[in-house]
């Protein structure tokens, strides 16, 4: 029978077969958690790949409305003559894309023809799709002969035609006058008063 080993050599074999057993309690206990972080790492991975190809929207950026500033509109009437509608500022209504809101626009018919017509006020709206503008608070108008103020007007870019329903008042070249509505029509040939109508007539010397 051989011998034993020497004292020396059992216990270096013991120390070795220790740090083994230790070594193997710990991969037992690490490994499952490194298997773990890694899943975690590649689930964050493919979480965060996908969030940052996804279309990016802001928050209420669906809501912002489309604003210009100075714009200018031109075009022309039936009759053919020009206008050009200008404002400080222009915002398109959100519910309604042919409606646009205006801070004090002013319009401008036949310019330099015969039949010169400007309107201003401090809000209107422009309605894009059957062009008509609705002007309000402090509105006037002003052709060749007369000058009016009143609440609100509406004018027709395409047939020229202006109407209130406001009251009005003004003078031209006959005298002053005042009115519960009013309309432009002819070339601003013809102008109608109606409701309440006072005039003051100025005979030319």
């Amino acid at each position: 029978m051989a011998d034993a080993l020497p004292p020396q050599h059992r216990r270096a074999d013991f120390e070795r077969w220790r740090r083994r057993s230790r070594l193997i309690r710990t991969l037992r206990i690490a490994l499952p958690a490194v298997i773990v972080l890694i899943f975690m790492g590649l689930a964050g991975s493919v979480a965060w790949s996908t969030f940052n190809s996804a279309p990016k929207t802001a928050v209420g950026a669906g809501d912002e409305p489309i604003r210009l500033l100075t714009p200018r509109f031109v075009g022309r009437d039936t009759k053919g003559r020009a206008f050009v509608l200008t404002a400080e500022s222009a915002t398109r209504d959100r519910l309604d894309y042919q409606r646009v809101i205006l801070k004090k626009p002013t319009l401008v018919l036949d310019e330099n023809g015969p039949d010169l017509l400007r309107m201003t006020g401090v809000d209107g709206i422009f309605h894009e799709q059957d062009g008509k503008l609705e002007l309000t608070n402090g509105v006037s108008v002003a052709d060749a002969r007369n000058t009016f103020e009143t609440a609100s007007s509406l004018f027709d870019t395409k047939s020229g035609e202006v109407i209130g329903s406001g009251p009005i008042q003004g003078a031209g070249g006959l005298g002053e006058i005042r009115a519960e509505s009013y309309g432009v029509y002819s070339k601003g040939e013809r102008m109608v008063f109606k409701g309440g109508v006072r005039t003051r007539l100025e005979t030319k010397k």
